[in-house]
């Protein structure tokens, strides 16, 4: 719910407290000659009291994505786990190079070139230094909304999870940050659609919170597949 629609809401309750103490007024409740607390006992009342409730609760939800609990440290990411020296973000460069990659040592750990497609900016790239792997959900984002209670186990599979990797462009990346798709969304207006797709799954497969203004964006997003699929 808007803020403006939560303040509204705010105002109206605060009359109905100060302005109808004792028995119950034409709203529906009354307050309480000993506490002055307001009560409601039927419409509008209750309505009123629930749609503050929900707007508050949304407010505070919309609030966690800044938590200031999140330490980067405490999702382990960029891991080797088959212990072949290539780590997630090499693995994850061979995987989308659309040309065989080559390395910058005989060792093959580190990945030097190949040919990749960002998707945010729809430009090529084939250097790898020029690109970053993006969490499409960032890791703040989702210690924001319901990450934070992860044990470190299930931390280290959602930061290393292919599905929520890709290699983008550094300034893309960086420009992004934390954010959702009501906040930030990709240049590369021929890749909404997927990316409305990708955020939804990886959030309902990790049963992250998906905020109201964040839900709306998503809608959105999902509407470009529509147009995309009625071109010839």
């Amino acid at each position: 719910m808007p803020t403006r629609h939560l303040t509204v809401l705010l105002i109206v309750v605060a009359n109905l407290v100060h302005g109808h103490p004792g028995g119950l007024d034409k709203q529906g409740g009354h307050s309480d000659r000993s506490s002055g607390a307001y009560h409601c006992h039927r419409e509008p009342c209750l309505t009123l009291h629930r749609q503050q409730r929900q707007a508050e609760q949304e407010a505070r939800q919309q609030q966690r994505s800044f938590s200031g609990l999140y330490e980067r440290n405490d999702w382990p990411h960029w891991l080797d786990e088959d212990g072949d020296c290539q780590d997630t973000r090499a693995e994850i460069l061979i995987a989308t190079s659309q040309v065989p990659v080559t390395f910058t040592r005989n060792d093959r750990c580190t990945v030097a070139t190949g040919r990749w497609h960002d998707p945010y900016s729809g430009n090529i790239f084939t250097s790898a230094g020029d690109l970053d792997i993006d969490h499409l959900v960032p890791l703040r984002h989702a210690h924001g909304h319901g990450g934070d209670s992860w044990d470190e186990r299930h931390r280290r599979q959602f930061a290393n999870d292919p599905a929520n990797l890709l290699p983008v462009s550094a300034s893309a990346n960086r420009s992004k940050g934390a954010s959702s798709p009501d906040q930030w969304l990709p240049n590369n207006r021929g890749y909404w659609c997927q990316y409305g797709q990708h955020w939804q799954q990886i959030k309902q497969r990790y049963r992250l919170l998906i905020t109201p203004p964040e839900q709306q964006a998503i809608d959105e997003l999902l509407g470009t597949c529509q147009v995309a699929e009625k071109r010839p």
